[in-house]
Protein backbone atom coordinates (compact mmCIF):
# COMPACT_ATOMS: atom_id res chain seq x y z
CA UNK A 1 0.00 0.00 0.00
CA UNK A 2 1.24 3.33 -1.14
CA UNK A 3 0.08 6.65 0.50
CA UNK A 4 1.68 10.45 -0.24
CA UNK A 5 3.27 11.31 2.32
CA UNK A 6 4.56 14.36 0.56
CA UNK A 7 1.11 15.96 1.21
CA UNK A 8 2.09 16.41 4.91
CA UNK A 9 4.02 18.34 6.81
CA UNK A 10 3.19 16.78 10.22
CA UNK A 11 1.83 13.53 11.45
CA UNK A 12 0.47 13.45 15.14
CA UNK A 13 0.34 9.78 16.89
CA UNK A 14 -2.20 8.69 19.53
CA UNK A 15 -0.08 6.68 21.48
CA UNK A 16 -2.31 4.11 23.58
CA UNK A 17 -3.35 1.45 20.96
CA UNK A 18 -1.92 3.28 18.45
CA UNK A 19 1.78 3.51 18.63
CA UNK A 20 2.02 1.31 21.81
CA UNK A 21 0.02 -2.05 22.72
CA UNK A 22 -1.18 -0.72 26.42
CA UNK A 23 -4.88 -0.51 25.73
CA UNK A 24 -5.04 -4.11 27.70
CA UNK A 25 -3.42 -2.57 30.69
CA UNK A 26 -6.20 0.10 31.86
CA UNK A 27 -8.79 -2.41 31.54
CA UNK A 28 -6.93 -4.46 33.87
CA UNK A 29 -6.54 -1.37 35.92
CA UNK A 30 -9.91 -0.47 36.13
CA UNK A 31 -11.07 -3.46 37.24
CA UNK A 32 -8.48 -3.34 40.16
CA UNK A 33 -9.16 0.25 41.06
CA UNK A 34 -13.16 -0.45 41.29
CA UNK A 35 -12.66 -3.52 43.60
CA UNK A 36 -10.84 -1.56 45.63
CA UNK A 37 -13.57 0.49 46.22
CA UNK A 38 -16.32 -2.21 46.89
CA UNK A 39 -17.67 -1.11 43.27
CA UNK A 40 -18.17 -3.59 40.04
CA UNK A 41 -16.42 -3.09 36.78
CA UNK A 42 -19.23 -2.20 34.54
CA UNK A 43 -19.46 -4.41 30.65
CA UNK A 44 -19.45 -0.86 29.17
CA UNK A 45 -17.10 0.89 30.83
CA UNK A 46 -14.29 1.34 28.46
CA UNK A 47 -16.66 2.46 25.45
CA UNK A 48 -18.06 5.39 27.81
CA UNK A 49 -14.74 6.93 28.73
CA UNK A 50 -13.55 6.77 25.46
CA UNK A 51 -10.92 9.02 24.33
CA UNK A 52 -11.81 11.35 27.52
CA UNK A 53 -8.45 12.78 29.24
CA UNK A 54 -7.46 11.36 32.57
CA UNK A 55 -9.23 14.39 34.54
CA UNK A 56 -12.67 13.84 32.53
CA UNK A 57 -12.25 10.46 33.58
CA UNK A 58 -11.61 10.60 37.17
CA UNK A 59 -14.59 13.01 37.18
CA UNK A 60 -17.02 10.59 35.65
CA UNK A 61 -15.42 7.78 38.12
CA UNK A 62 -16.13 10.01 40.80
CA UNK A 63 -19.58 10.92 39.83
CA UNK A 64 -20.67 7.28 38.52
CA UNK A 65 -19.38 5.26 41.30
CA UNK A 66 -19.34 7.67 43.82
CA UNK A 67 -15.54 7.78 44.72
CA UNK A 68 -14.81 9.98 47.69
CA UNK A 69 -11.25 10.76 46.69
CA UNK A 70 -10.95 14.05 45.03
CA UNK A 71 -9.90 14.28 41.11
CA UNK A 72 -6.20 14.34 41.82
CA UNK A 73 -6.12 11.65 44.28
CA UNK A 74 -7.77 9.41 41.90
CA UNK A 75 -5.64 9.96 39.22
CA UNK A 76 -2.66 9.73 41.40
CA UNK A 77 -3.50 6.37 42.38
CA UNK A 78 -4.04 5.25 38.94
CA UNK A 79 -0.53 7.33 37.79
CA UNK A 80 1.29 5.05 41.06
CA UNK A 81 -0.79 1.75 39.37
CA UNK A 82 0.11 1.95 35.96
CA UNK A 83 4.01 3.72 36.37
CA UNK A 84 5.72 0.07 36.11
CA UNK A 85 4.04 -1.36 33.13
CA UNK A 86 4.96 1.70 31.37
CA UNK A 87 8.64 1.89 32.37
CA UNK A 88 9.19 -2.35 30.97
CA UNK A 89 6.16 -4.21 30.17
CA UNK A 90 4.76 -2.24 26.93
CA UNK A 91 5.97 -2.86 23.44
CA UNK A 92 5.21 -0.72 20.19
CA UNK A 93 2.76 -1.94 17.51
CA UNK A 94 4.52 -3.75 14.42
CA UNK A 95 6.01 -1.55 12.01
CA UNK A 96 6.45 1.51 14.23
CA UNK A 97 10.14 1.88 14.41
CA UNK A 98 10.25 1.51 10.94
CA UNK A 99 7.39 3.71 9.88
CA UNK A 100 9.50 6.72 11.98
CA UNK A 101 12.29 6.29 10.44
CA UNK A 102 10.80 6.51 7.23
CA UNK A 103 9.14 9.71 8.71
CA UNK A 104 12.32 11.26 9.36
CA UNK A 105 13.76 10.51 5.67
CA UNK A 106 10.30 12.47 4.53
CA UNK A 107 11.66 15.13 7.03
CA UNK A 108 7.94 15.60 8.25
CA UNK A 109 7.86 16.42 12.06
CA UNK A 110 6.24 14.31 14.28
CA UNK A 111 4.20 14.57 17.62
CA UNK A 112 2.47 12.76 20.12
CA UNK A 113 -1.59 13.82 21.13
CA UNK A 114 -2.39 11.45 23.69
CA UNK A 115 -5.49 11.33 26.74
CA UNK A 116 -2.71 9.59 28.84
CA UNK A 117 -0.64 11.03 32.09
CA UNK A 118 2.55 12.65 30.33
CA UNK A 119 4.91 10.91 32.94
CA UNK A 120 3.46 7.64 31.51
CA UNK A 121 3.95 8.39 27.98
CA UNK A 122 7.51 9.95 28.24
CA UNK A 123 8.42 7.03 29.99
CA UNK A 124 6.74 4.38 27.75
CA UNK A 125 8.30 6.60 24.73
CA UNK A 126 11.99 6.07 26.79
CA UNK A 127 11.91 2.83 27.22
CA UNK A 128 11.40 2.30 23.45
CA UNK A 129 14.09 4.24 22.38
CA UNK A 130 11.31 6.02 20.53
CA UNK A 131 11.08 10.01 22.39
CA UNK A 132 13.63 11.40 20.22
CA UNK A 133 11.67 11.32 17.25
CA UNK A 134 8.70 13.53 18.75
CA UNK A 135 9.05 17.63 18.75
CA UNK A 136 5.71 18.06 20.76
CA UNK A 137 4.08 15.79 23.35
CA UNK A 138 1.05 17.50 24.29
CA UNK A 139 -1.90 15.79 26.73
CA UNK A 140 -5.71 15.99 26.46
CA UNK A 141 -5.74 17.67 29.98
CA UNK A 142 -3.53 20.58 28.76
CA UNK A 143 -6.62 21.47 26.76
CA UNK A 144 -10.55 22.33 27.76
CA UNK A 145 -11.97 19.36 25.93
CA UNK A 146 -10.50 15.98 25.70
CA UNK A 147 -11.55 13.44 22.16
CA UNK A 148 -13.48 13.45 20.41
CA UNK A 149 -13.10 17.14 20.12
CA UNK A 150 -10.47 18.59 18.60
CA UNK A 151 -8.60 20.96 21.00
CA UNK A 152 -5.47 18.19 21.17
CA UNK A 153 -4.93 17.74 17.46
CA UNK A 154 -5.30 21.64 16.46
CA UNK A 155 -3.45 22.14 19.82
CA UNK A 156 -0.50 20.24 18.33
CA UNK A 157 -0.33 21.50 14.96
CA UNK A 158 -0.66 25.20 16.11
CA UNK A 159 2.41 24.30 18.38
CA UNK A 160 4.10 22.39 15.03
CA UNK A 161 3.56 25.59 12.99
CA UNK A 162 1.49 22.94 10.35
CA UNK A 163 -1.90 23.84 9.03
CA UNK A 164 -4.54 21.07 9.82
CA UNK A 165 -5.39 20.18 6.54
CA UNK A 166 -1.33 19.48 5.75
CA UNK A 167 -1.38 16.87 9.38
CA UNK A 168 -1.82 13.11 9.14
CA UNK A 169 -3.23 11.77 12.09
CA UNK A 170 -2.80 7.91 13.93
CA UNK A 171 -5.46 6.77 15.76
CA UNK A 172 -7.16 3.32 17.53
CA UNK A 173 -10.54 4.67 18.55
CA UNK A 174 -13.40 6.25 17.48
CA UNK A 175 -13.65 9.31 19.74
CA UNK A 176 -9.80 9.49 18.36
CA UNK A 177 -10.70 9.74 14.44
CA UNK A 178 -13.55 11.75 15.10
CA UNK A 179 -11.41 14.59 16.81
CA UNK A 180 -8.85 14.07 14.21
CA UNK A 181 -12.11 14.67 11.31
CA UNK A 182 -13.19 17.34 13.70
CA UNK A 183 -9.76 19.06 13.03
CA UNK A 184 -9.71 19.16 9.52
CA UNK A 185 -7.01 16.34 9.26
CA UNK A 186 -6.44 13.08 7.47
CA UNK A 187 -6.45 10.09 10.20
CA UNK A 188 -5.43 6.45 9.11
CA UNK A 189 -6.83 4.25 11.81
CA UNK A 190 -5.06 1.23 13.38
CA UNK A 191 -6.26 -1.72 14.86
CA UNK A 192 -6.64 -2.37 18.27
CA UNK A 193 -8.23 -5.29 20.56
CA UNK A 194 -10.50 -2.82 22.29
CA UNK A 195 -12.00 -0.77 18.96
CA UNK A 196 -12.02 -3.61 17.15
CA UNK A 197 -15.46 -4.37 17.65
CA UNK A 198 -16.00 -0.97 15.86
CA UNK A 199 -14.00 -1.81 12.85
CA UNK A 200 -16.55 -1.21 10.44
CA UNK A 201 -17.01 2.19 11.62
CA UNK A 202 -13.65 3.28 11.85
CA UNK A 203 -12.73 2.20 8.31
CA UNK A 204 -15.73 3.86 7.07
CA UNK A 205 -14.24 7.33 8.95
CA UNK A 206 -10.89 6.93 8.21
CA UNK A 207 -8.76 7.06 5.29
CA UNK A 208 -7.91 3.32 6.18
CA UNK A 209 -8.41 0.80 8.53
CA UNK A 210 -5.22 -1.10 9.22
CA UNK A 211 -3.60 -3.84 11.48
CA UNK A 212 -0.30 -2.18 11.35
CA UNK A 213 2.03 0.17 10.28
CA UNK A 214 4.06 -2.33 7.91
CA UNK A 215 1.49 -1.85 4.84
CA UNK A 216 2.73 1.88 4.96
CA UNK A 217 6.78 0.88 4.72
Amino acid sequence: MKIDLKKYHAVIFDLDGTLVDSMWIWKDIDIEYLLKHNCQFPANLQSEIEGMSTTEVALYFKERFNIKDDVAAIKAEWLDMARDYYASRIGLKKGVRSFLEKLVGENIKMAIGTSNFKDLATLVLQSNQIDHYFGTLRTACEFERGKPHPDIFLGVAAELDVKPQHCLVFEDTRAGVQAARSAGMDVIAIADDLSRPYRAELAREALYYLEDFTPLL
